[in-house]
């Protein structure tokens, strides 16, 4: 069905009344979801958990609140959700990862996000590093710097899909980053990770 510039919460409230009008929401973003999930769990967890999302999505489009143009933040919540049902599994895959990061064909895949995930940190460091690192974050922390960094979301964005505050996502996200540049030796990230104000202290 097409929507045309139809936005987001035009094309879910329509789907209200009609249901076969979701499938626009589904063409939109079942790619980037489905990537999201990849790059966090593997291509074949991927796969299952963007069609739950998609299903979530659906079962709860009377809940969504159509004056929010853009689906983009409330999908990736859902997927963050069920991402957080494997946080043995993704921890372990990205150990993996850290040991097989001097493959070629892992490196080339992985390429280019070193920088955004770490807010600025030295491109030379290795992604094997890194992924060691991001295995060692709190699950709170690592939605919170991965919802951003590979979902591409700013910080309302990040806040409405995890639902948290923007202050608790900025403190969770500067603490996670803090402990990612201390994991890869950069040296100026030594001293405090203070809250700021009004961010939980988790």
């Amino acid at each position: 069905m097409d929507a045309g510039g139809a936005s987001d919460g035009a094309v879910i409230e329509r789907s209200w009344e009609t249901p076969d009008a979701f499938a626009v929401i589904f063409d939109r973003y079942a790619d980037d979801v489905h990537r999201y999930i990849a790059r966090r769990l593997g291509s074949d967890t991927a796969d299952d958990l963007m069609a739950e999302t998609f299903v979530i999505a659906f079962q709860r489009r009377r809940r969504y609140d159509p004056s929010h143009p853009h689906a983009r933040p409330w999908l990736y919540g859902i997927a963050t959700n069920l991402i957080g049902r494997h946080r043995r599994h993704e921890a372990r895959r990205l150990r993996a990862l850290s040991r097989m990061a001097s493959l070629p064909q892992e490196r080339e895949e992985q390429a280019g996000w070193e920088d955004r995930t770490t807010g600025g940190l030295d491109s030379g460091e290795t992604y094997g590093a890194l992924a060691g690192a991001l295995a060692e974050l709190p699950g709170r922390y690592r939605d919170v710097l991965l919802v951003i960094a590979w979902g591409e979301l700013d910080y309302a964005q990040a806040a409405r899909a995890l639902g948290l505050p923007v202050g608790t996502v900025r403190s969770r996200l500067h603490r996670a980053r803090t402990r990612l540049r201390r994991a890869l030796g950069d040296p100026e990230a030594t001293t405090s990770t203070a809250p700021e104000k009004g961010t939980d202290h988790g």
